[in-house]
């Protein structure tokens, strides 16, 4: 069904928009978006990776939410900035500006419908740049919306018990933890058979890599055949299963804090674009 991870009930394509227009508390009710992208992820796991993850954590989260909380979520979207994934067939991408212009418009249209409360839950690592500029743009159209753009991952979660030191330093595409979290969420896409570790080597600039992650721009070919960056032959379903019940509760917690938030009050007068002279709301 067209709602996928999401629980039917907190979908909202499934309303009708009259329904949407009678919805109390629509200004502090949370409009989530996962944001994924279809792009390739090695030998042993789908090109579906990232829509997998930013859907499924997202999902999960609705899926607890106490009744009290009002949210809800959208389809995802599928396809994103992989532009450093397309020499690896399966890999399809949107440019920069496209997919800036769609989270805008989205934004908008989310906007009209009268929410103001509104998460970009990424899901790929090539374009939380795009949806922090999205987000601030939508920010200054209009002063009483906010946008959290925030990687569905960044939450606090266990992955990290699970891994490696090297893992943690150097790992970046179709390792590890994303492995364990499809092996959870998707197991039967996923064929650990084919699963090798790789590992680039450290970049040799250490003033501005202390980790040794490359602070240059790079492609993922740059780092070998397999498009694999990082070690997944160690994940199980089980961790998966661990690190995905971790970041379902924080987004839980997040969303909540969401809901309850009361950030900006300002008088209609006071806001040209460019210029806002409100406050900020100190309390809730």
């Amino acid at each position: 069904m067209l709602h996928g991870y999401c629980p039917p009930h907190r979908f909202l394509p499934y309303l009708s928009w009259t329904e949407i227009a009678a919805l109390p508390d629509r200004e502090n009710t949370v409009i989530v978006l996962p944001v994924g992208a279809t792009e390739q992820h090695g030998p042993h796991l789908p090109c579906s990776v990232d829509t997998a993850i930013a859907a499924g954590v997202m999902g999960e989260a609705l899926k607890r939410l106490p009744a009290s909380v009002r949210a809800f979520g959208l389809p995802p979207i599928t396809y994103g900035k992989s532009e450093e994934h397309l020499h690896f067939p399966g890999t399809f991408t949107l440019t920069g500006p496209t997919l800036l212009a769609t989270m805008i418009e989205l934004g908008e249209s989310v906007y009209r419908s009268g929410f103001r409360k509104l998460v970009f839950a990424n899901g790929h690592g090539g374009q939380p740049q795009v949806l922090e500029m999205a987000a601030r743009e939508l920010r200054l159209r209009h002063g009483d919306f906010v946008i959290v753009p925030y990687g569905v991952s960044r939450v606090p979660n266990c992955s990290g018990q699970f891994v490696s030191e090297q893992e943690k330093k150097l790992s970046m595409h179709a390792g590890h933890s994303e492995t364990a979290l499809l092996l959870a969420l998707a197991p039967e896409t996923v064929h650990m058979e084919h699963a090798k570790p790789y590992f680039p080597p450290p970049f040799p600039v250490k003033t501005l890599s202390a980790d040794g992650r490359p602070s240059c721009a790079w492609v993922a070919r740059d780092f070998g055949p397999s498009g694999v960056i990082g070690d997944p032959t160690g994940a199980t379903r089980e961790q998966g299963l661990q690190i995905l019940d971790t970041l379902a509760d924080s987004w839980v917690k997040a969303l909540t804090e969401l809901h309850e938030l009361r950030w900006i009050e300002r008088d209609e007068s006071t806001w040209e674009r460019g210029q806002y002279t409100g406050h900020i709301q100190q309390s809730i």
